[in-house]
């Protein structure tokens, strides 16, 4: 991850831990949910609509991730950015799951509430 700052790492500690509170979906939840073929949500995870991680063992995605049963449009640009400043699946995961002091909540509340912007400004900090 680029610039490593004592802060973030311990943000990212913080996300961490909180992510286990988070609810997790399967691949195969998630395409009951949209509506889609497995193939089709493996396609959503290799463009970058929805990411995920397999570090309880199974694949899975936090159901924040999606919301009136259909994909956060603005998730995708703000996985690339993030991606884009080096940060891994399950740093870029823990960074939208965890309180963000700038943005006041979460910054995947934030796009939940339509303040993409706000979130990808911050996110550009990152790099």
């Amino acid at each position: 991850m680029g610039n490593d700052t004592p802060d973030l790492a311990a943000d990212l500690a913080d996300a961490s831990a909180a992510s286990s509170a988070v609810t997790w979906l399967s691949l195969a939840e998630i395409g009951v949910i949209l509506g889609e073929s497995p193939s089709r949500v493996r396609r959503l995870l290799e463009d970058h609509f929805l990411i995920g991680s397999a570090r309880t063992g199974s694949f899975l995605v936090p159901a924040l991730f999606l919301q009136n049963d259909e994909l956060i449009a603005s998730l995708r640009g703000t996985i690339m950015v993030l991606q884009d400043a080096g940060f891994s699946n399950d740093e870029v995961i823990d960074w939208l799951l965890a309180v963000d002091d700038t943005i006041g909540v979460a910054p995947i509340e934030a796009l939940r509430a339509g303040r993409k912007s706000e979130v990808r400004r911050v996110a550009r900090t990152l790099a």
